[in-house]
């Protein structure tokens, strides 16, 4: 897998201007001025003239089982397909449970994670589901943590919305204290990643937790923080004080009675009212279900988020909402690196994971996605696809 990729304007996420990349043994060995003429044999050359190279993107929220299930067991959503995951520019992701954590079990969660890893994306898990107590694979959160590689946190676990478990403030708070702990003894993010509904008490569960305890605001992260106006505001007031934020970029279309804000929007919405950009993420939750209601409230339908409305949504918000390249790029990639301590991911530099996309430098259309040095998708044409995709299936 070597591969040299000549004469593209590159973004690290920060610009580096027109570089030579040279990826070889999954890594970047090279990236800088021009290496002139190289003869080495299996060398593959790609043309970047045109193109922008990027980081691959991290979708920390990914229902790689399926969601949903809350209409009962024909609404349960499909598992995720590789092909989804590569059209979203996505090389990295973290899968989690939803609603359902009795049908869906973490064991089956982590071997799904496993085998999207075989067949070419890098992948981690979250322990737990919408409620608390936290099912646990080892028998609590700390061992799961220590003792399994591709446990990061816990999550998504549900507050201020009708499917939580209603969870007591001390609940609350030993499950965020211990899923720290967790994360120190084994070097790992140990954060909660904290589902967000349309209830009235929106955010203050997590307020009060760091209004009365010591444990800092980076062990948790609420997403969904988009799903509507008050929510969202409420959203920059904690982020302005410290605390991190996820935008979902999944969707029900505005006459299935969704009051969400499209998460380009939100972004940029967030970077006005002067939230440090480093506080926020955006997540996919793909597999996710959509609820559709309609004029009357009534629900009507059912759809399915997607991880490839990720790059949809960085492709809108500089296209549509005028933000900066660089800026845009970094909920996508350097954000979640940081905040989920994914080393090798969310950067391009010498030695770092070769997980990189190419896209039109005019349109901003998705050209080639490279993961761990292999080529999954190359000038727009999927080059890899699930072990159980046939190709006249993927669209």
């Amino acid at each position: 897998m070597l591969k040299l990729i000549r004469n593209i304007e590159t973004f690290a996420p920060e610009p580096m201007g027109l570089t030579d990349l040279l990826v070889a043994g999954g890594r970047i060995v090279h990236l800088g001025a021009s290496l002139g003429q190289l003869s080495i044999p299996g060398l593959e050359i790609i043309d970047g003239r045109g193109l922008f190279a990027f980081p691959g993107f991290i979708d920390g929220h990914v229902h790689i089982l399926g969601g949903g299930g809350e209409g009962g067991f024909a609404t349960r959503t499909p598992e995720l397909m590789l092909s989804d995951v590569i059209q979203g520019g996505v090389t990295s992701l973290v899968g989690c449970l939803g609603t359902d954590g009795i049908t869906r079990t973490l064991a089956s969660l982590i071997a799904k994670a496993r085998g999207l890893e075989e067949e070419g994306i890098s992948t981690w898990v979250f322990s737990g589901s919408y409620g608390i107590p936290v099912v646990t694979v080892t028998g609590g959160i700390e061992s799961d943590l220590l003792l399994i590689d591709k446990i990061l946190g816990v999550g998504e676990v549900a507050v201020s919305d009708h499917r939580s478990s209603q969870p007591t403030h001390e609940a609350l708070c030993h499950l965020v204290a211990e899923t720290r702990r967790g994360g120190m003894l084994s070097g790992k993010a140990g954060l909660v990643n904290f589902h967000l509904g349309d209830g009235p008490r929106g955010l203050a569960p997590l307020w009060r937790i760091l209004q009365d305890t010591e444990i800092p605001a980076s062990q948790m992260l609420p997403t969904h923080i988009n799903r509507n106006p008050l929510l969202l505001a409420e959203g920059v007031a904690y982020a302005l004080a410290g605390g991190l934020i996820d935008l979902t970029s999944s969707a029900p279309p505005p006459e299935a009675g969704s009051s969400q804000i499209p998460a380009a929007q939100a972004l940029k919405k967030i970077l006005d009212e002067g939230v440090p950009l480093e506080r926020v993420t955006m997540t996919s939750d793909g597999q996710g279900s959509l609820p559709e209601y309609d004029a009357a409230g009534r629900f009507s339908g059912m759809g399915v988020g997607k991880v490839r409305s990720l790059f949809d949504a960085f492709r809108d918000a500089v296209r549509v909402e005028g933000i900066p390249l660089p800026t845009a790029l970094l909920p996508f990639t350097a954000n979640p690196a940081r905040i989920l301590k994914l080393r090798g991911k969310g950067h391009l530099a010498m030695g770092q994971d070769a997980d990189l996309v190419l896209v039109d430098r005019g349109t901003l259309e998705l050209h080639t996605v490279i993961a761990k040095g292999r080529t999954l998708m190359s000038a727009g044409e999927l080059k890899a696809r699930g072990t159980f995709e046939r190709a006249s299936e993927v669209r």
